[in-house]
């Protein structure tokens, strides 16, 4: 679309009022009735409880030596933990305004953090910011957090309106279009702008956003859509055409999160001429969630994701009723209030405003997917001993928040995780720089994959899988990857993963690695990776226990391989030291072809 067509468009635009939240525009109401209903109670408790932690509690302070020490040490928690808690802060007086808006003393708690949020030196993070940046260009750069706080502050604008003080308006419009609109349209383009991944969505979106809230100018609003329309193009380009996301669930919340957004608000204003949710990649996108969870809130957490993952039920509701085939979450995937650490204002308002009282299952119904563009096979499987699960993946180790993981796997059961995905890490300076692949979580030594004459895959484009074969059966589900490419090994001429998922009452995993080797390997371990402490039972069979369970019992040839269990120590994403264990099998006879066989048995 060209601007011309663009500003047709803007010139017909519906007027900003409360009609693109509320049922009629009419507030009032719709509080009155959250207030009454109970599909919100919960919701409103936490909002409550949250409120009385804050009460008397001061502002906290976004100092320098807060500010720099990302600078000095490339760690981000402390910094962040501030900025977030303050974003949580303002969530919370926002949502009690609109609940009780009789109560004074909470408007006016709301109006100090709104100075002081317009007061910070920056709205990005000091992680996204060039070390040498000069402070008179600070307004120059912007990121995912600036861009989220300008869309929150114009929504906060258009939901309090008048009850806000003429001069907080007035100094929120001025620093909305200082921070956002004017170096957007001045000093771009931005490298996010053509990002294949969250950025563009979430940076895009959210200035999109904000500027259909508050940019009255026709020509300034086509000129600022025109880019974001382009943006959310490039952002479509990072899936394929089976919806996967290769950042995985925590990522498709976030910015598929603000790709819906945006695209609501845009659609809404543009009386539907401009609607993404009219293309089918953009609903097969929508039915991601429900493809990705594999046993109770356990989910496929390849690439920098979290195991466990909760919903927001605003916006799975707002897909529900958006796109055919998208199934309602069960209620208790819920996520509280508090669960989002870096308190996101789109997401929880959206979570009260857009979830809707309906029946839903209890549990994700069984089933089985294979994302053939991600390479990806996903199973939930329900007898009468219970819920398991199994996820695999191909692709290539250049994937968005990448992980050198190509053949790896993850086997949960009743709610319990037995070969584990170690998932996100704590982000540092490092682990987006030159050791990412040092860290466990990120390198192939921490994922269930063979380690070859001592050597993990490598990270880039070209070292990738191939699929030989894929299907998901009522019986079974299979997949054969071709992981040859994963490597650069020098005497590997072959090397094929088998899986095959036989989904009976206790289910069992076949796994089966079979290589070809110019002359002979120094050596050859099959690694597995576990927070299970493995025990060995006798020769050929060990134990991974369960809490609650009995656990899987894993078979294998005592002929052919030894096993070696070790103890390791990695942080989390957030920051929290956590144990988990290699199991190797290593390889006794080594020859210039092997076949190795292991079978994971629920008890």
């Amino acid at each position: 679309m060209n601007k011309q067509m663009l500003l047709e468009i803007v010139h017909k635009m519906k007027p900003v009022d409360l009609s693109l939240y509320y049922p009629k525009g009419d507030a009032v109401a719709f509080w009155k009735r959250a207030l009454s209903s109970g599909v919100l109670q919960v919701d409103i408790s936490e909002i409550r409880a949250e409120a009385v932690r804050l009460d008397g509690q001061s502002i906290p302070e976004l100092s320098y030596t807060l500010f720099s020490i990302y600078s000095r040490t490339g760690s981000r928690l402390e910094y962040e933990r501030v900025y977030f808690e303050r974003r949580r802060r303002l969530n919370t007086y926002v949502f009690l305004a609109l609940l009780e808006p009789d109560h004074p003393e909470v408007l006016e708690k709301l109006e100090d953090i709104l100075w002081a949020i317009c007061d910070e030196y920056t709205w990005c993070l000091p992680a996204h910011l060039p070390a040498d940046h000069n402070a008179a260009d600070i307004n120059r750069y912007i990121d995912l957090f600036s861009s989220e706080t300008g869309f929150t502050l114009s929504e906060v604008l258009l939901l309090l309106g008048e009850r806000l003080s003429q001069l907080l308006r007035s100094r929120i419009h001025h620093e909305v279009e200082r921070r956002l609109f004017r170096p957007f349209l001045e000093n771009g383009p931005y490298d996010w702008e053509t990002a294949r991944h969250n950025w563009a969505a979430v940076c895009a979106g959210s200035i999109g956003a904000a500027a259909l809230l508050s940019v009255e100018d026709p020509a300034m609003l086509a000129d600022i859509l025109l880019r974001t329309e382009r943006a959310m193009l490039y952002y479509l380009e990072g899936f394929g055409e089976d919806g996967a996301c290769l950042e995985g669930l925590g990522y498709w919340n976030y910015g598929f999160g603000y790709f819906t957004y945006y695209s609501d608000l845009l659609c809404s204003r543009s009386a539907g001429r401009l609607d993404w949710f009219k293309q089918e990649k953009v609903a097969q996108i929508a039915r991601f969630q429900q493809k990705c969870f594999i046993d109770g809130s356990h989910v496929a957490n390849f690439s920098d994701s979290v195991p466990q993952v909760l919903v927001h039920m605003g916006l799975s509701h707002y897909l529900a009723e958006v796109c055919t085939d998208v199934e309602r979450p069960p209620s208790a995937l819920r996520a509280p209030y508090t669960e989002d650490h870096c308190s996101r204002f789109a997401p929880a308002f959206r979570n009260l405003i857009w979830t809707r009282a309906g029946k839903e299952d209890e549990a994700w119904r069984a089933a089985s997917y294979f994302l053939p563009d991600a390479a990806w096979l996903v199973s939930r499987h329900m007898s009468e001993a219970g819920s398991f699960g199994f996820a695999t993946k191909g692709g290539h180790n250049a994937e968005p928040h990448n992980h050198n993981d190509l053949g790896h796997f993850i086997l949960s059961g009743r709610g319990e995780i037995y070969a584990s995905d170690l998932g996100s890490g704590e982000y540092t300076a490092d682990y987006f720089g030159a050791g990412r692949y040092q860290y466990d979580c990120n390198g192939s030594q921490g994922h269930s994959l063979p380690i070859i004459d001592g050597q993990y895959q490598l990270a880039g484009r070209e070292f990738s899988s191939t699929v030989l074969h894929a299907s998901a059966a009522e019986e079974s589900d299979e997949l054969t990857l071709d992981l040859t490419q994963a490597y650069q090994v020098t005497g590997l001429q072959s090397l094929i993963r088998s899986f095959v998922w036989h989904k009976e009452e206790r289910p069992r995993l076949e796994l089966t690695d079979t290589y070809r080797y110019a002359g002979i390997p120094a050596s050859w371990t099959e690694r597995f990776v576990t927070w299970r402490e493995p025990k060995l039972l006798h020769p050929g069979t060990l134990l991974l226990p369960g809490t609650t369970a009995r656990g899987v019992e894993v078979t294998y040839d005592s002929l052919k391989v030894e096993p070696e269990i070790t103890v390791h120590v990695y942080r989390d994403h957030f920051g929290m030291e956590k144990l988990w264990y290699s199991l190797d099998f290593h390889v006794l006879q080594l020859g210039a072809e092997g076949k190795l066989l292991f079978t994971f048995q629920f008890l």
